[in-house]
């Protein structure tokens, strides 16, 4: 067990269809997680996660109460690894980011031939750009190894 450095980190989060987990908060301050495709913005010295998110949806009205969250997200292949990042939820309804984004991300999940399909399916009102600042990534390799 080893852990990640930052191009580690970014490699994995980046690599294939691995799916995240998002965690955020109820008001009543019980846990709620739901799967989540997601891209990266950025470097590995500096980045980003965007995914979409439904503004009616437990985790949309969660972040919009309290944007703190957690991403997990693990490879289920031996050795394991897996990263967690903490941070800050930046939402954004604007219809332009967030075609362009929902594009990406189906496009990384689906294949580039269905992007623009996703970008339309997912890029309405009532959906959220969900922008993720980092402020904690932790990154461990080789779990088993």
């Amino acid at each position: 067990m080893a852990q990640m450095t930052d191009e580690e980190v970014y490699d994995f989060l980046g690599a294939g269809t691995r799916t995240g987990h998002l965690a955020t908060t109820r008001a009543d301050g019980r846990a709620h997680v739901k799967p989540v495709w997601f891209v990266l913005d950025g470097t590995p010295e500096g980045f980003v996660l965007l995914l979409n998110t439904g503004e009616a949806t437990v985790a949309g009205r969660n972040l919009a109460r309290d944007n703190r969250l957690s991403i997990s997200v693990d490879d289920q292949v031996p050795p394991f690894s897996f990263v967690i990042v903490e941070g800050t939820a930046e939402l954004i309804s604007d219809l332009d980011a967030l075609r362009e984004s929902a594009a990406e991300i189906g496009g990384r999940y689906m294949g580039a031939d269905r992007a623009e399909e996703y970008g339309k399916r997912n890029g309405v009102p009532g959906e959220l750009l969900v922008r993720v600042t980092p402020s904690k990534v932790i990154g461990v390799r080789n779990l088993a190894g």
